[in-house]
């Protein structure tokens, strides 16, 4: 019974100590033009991804995105998912005509744009921009 006691303190303490470490990868979250004036306001790099959830080059891409957003070098890059069939709106305000559209974002200031876009490479060099 003393084993388990001390087992499930340690546990309790790797998870407290876990819950502190800082975030080394993006942070995802839904577009919406508060949060990305916010993160324009920090200076923050930003990714603004306009998807479908019925376009299959917005399904390729995603993975893509996973992957390198998951890298520590993108820790404080946020990624604003934008989708286009509910937020016609927002897709207008932001120039883009269809959907599987990535907007790289230095701050305020607009670095690159891609469309349609699933290599790999490409996307990286989008992403860096950003840095």
């Amino acid at each position: 019974m003393a084993t388990i006691r001390c087992l499930l303190a340690a546990a309790a303490i790797v998870a407290a100590s876990l819950g502190s470490l800082p975030a080394f990868a993006a942070e995802w979250k839904p577009f919406t033009q508060a949060a990305l004036a916010e993160a324009q306001k920090e200076g923050k790099p930003i990714l603004v991804h306009i998807f479908a959830t019925w376009c299959s080059v917005c399904r390729a891409q995603k993975p893509i995105l996973e992957e390198f957003t998951a890298e520590p070098q993108y820790k404080d890059l946020v990624v604003l998912d934008m989708d286009f069939d509910t937020q016609k709106d927002d897709v207008r305000a932001l120039g883009a005509r269809v959907q599987s559209t990535l907007i790289a974002y230095k701050g305020d200031k607009e670095v690159g744009r891609s469309v349609g876009d699933t290599n790999a490479n490409s996307i990286a060099e989008l992403l860096k921009s950003t840095l």
